[in-house]
């Protein structure tokens, strides 16, 4: 995948342990501290910045990883050597996962939202996708 290269799969399995302790992508987002903190109360629902609660280290990981998603779709050859001798399913589903996470950068950023608040989402959707 893109974004995921030694030092961060290795820095988020030695942070994190067994990604199977999560049943559900949310409660990895949350368990990171990447979802949005909530005020609410009666009818008045508001969203504030993300909770930073979790492990640190995985989330800067993360983070340094989604800036790579600011360029466009492409697999380059050092890529494409990472994904000989896996399974087509596995390279496909990482492609699917750079289409959307380029195009997903993209339109944050020209809906005029701030770069930190672009990375960090695209963050959250990394890891959603691992």
């Amino acid at each position: 995948m893109r974004g995921v290269r030694l030092l961060v799969a290795t820095g988020i399995v030695a942070e994190l342990g067994d990604l199977n302790r999560f049943d559900h992508p949310r409660k990895l987002m949350s368990y990171l501290g990447l979802v949005p903190s909530e005020h609410s109360s009666g009818g008045k629902r508001r969203l504030g910045a993300i909770t930073k609660c979790g492990n640190q280290r995985a989330r800067r990981l993360l983070i340094e990883g989604a800036h790579s998603y600011r360029y466009a779709a492409n697999i380059s050859t050092e890529l494409q050597k990472r994904q000989e001798g896996l399974p087509k399913t596995v390279s496909d589903m990482a492609w699917q996962a750079q289409l959307r996470l380029c195009r997903r950068y993209q339109r944050l950023i020209n809906r005029g939202k701030h770069y930190n608040v672009v990375v960090t989402a695209i963050a959250r959707e990394m890891i959603a996708y691992i």
